[in-house]
């Protein structure tokens, strides 16, 4: 126990709580990375895209891995969008509006995609189309995408984007080691409250946004079958 514990009898269980939702904090950057990778994997197997996979960086801050994930979801926008724009350029106005359509059938707007995706990417194909009309014809870009954006770019601005990402994990009071009791009483303070207000946000758009890549993998699969 450090000296200062005797004095902030506290601030053993409040390293405990930082290092346990430090923890979930990775856990949803774990998922975040996985889901990025899927994605971009249907991309290019489907929409003839040529992303790179992401990896976490384990001797990097929260902040480095929070720029990794938004600079790779910026480049996935960027695809969707060319695709967006051909879509807008090959269609009839009345068709492109219904791809648009929140109350229009999905079959239908598969349809409509399949129409002229062949002259988009140079050949034909249920899966493709799908993934268009998932990804293009939705709120997965507009919505759901932004959201986790804007919340990882608050994160790696806020006090905990310059924490290692493995310095908690590996049970080393490195960022804390340094402050005497009273300052260390309040940054750890300020960091569980930090934590409690990021995750919520987090796990909430992290959540939407791998569901939503399960929806466009799951309707892939039964296009193939």
């Amino acid at each position: 126990m450090a000296q200062s514990d005797f004095l902030y009898p506290e601030n053993p269980r409040r390293r405990q709580e930082v290092n346990r939702l430090h923890q979930q904090l990775l856990d949803c950057l774990s998922d975040s990375f996985h889901a990025t990778n899927k994605l971009t994997e249907v991309l290019n197997m489907h929409l003839g895209c040529s992303l790179a996979s992401i990896e976490m960086k384990r001797d990097g801050t929260i902040k480095e891995n929070c720029d990794i994930i938004i600079q790779a979801m910026m480049k996935i926008q960027k695809e969707l969008q060319k695709v967006d724009e051909a879509l807008k350029d090959k269609l009839e106005p009345t068709l492109y509006r219904k791809l648009q359509d929140i109350k229009e059938r999905e079959t239908e707007k598969i349809a409509i995609v399949q129409k002229v995706i062949s002259v988009i990417l140079g050949e034909a194909t249920s899966a493709a189309s799908a993934v268009a009309v998932k990804l293009v014809g939705s709120n997965v870009t507009t919505g759901i995408i932004n959201k986790l954006v804007t919340v990882l770019a608050q994160i790696g601005a806020s006090l905990l984007g310059s924490i290692g990402v493995a310095v908690l994990g590996l049970g080393i009071d490195m960022i804390f080691r340094a402050i005497l009791g009273a300052v260390e009483k309040t940054q750890l303070q300020a960091a569980i409250k930090s934590y409690e207000k990021h995750l919520v946000e987090f796990k909430s758009a992290s959540e939407k946004y791998h569901h939503a890549i399960t929806e466009v993998t799951d309707t892939v699969k039964h296009q193939m079958k």
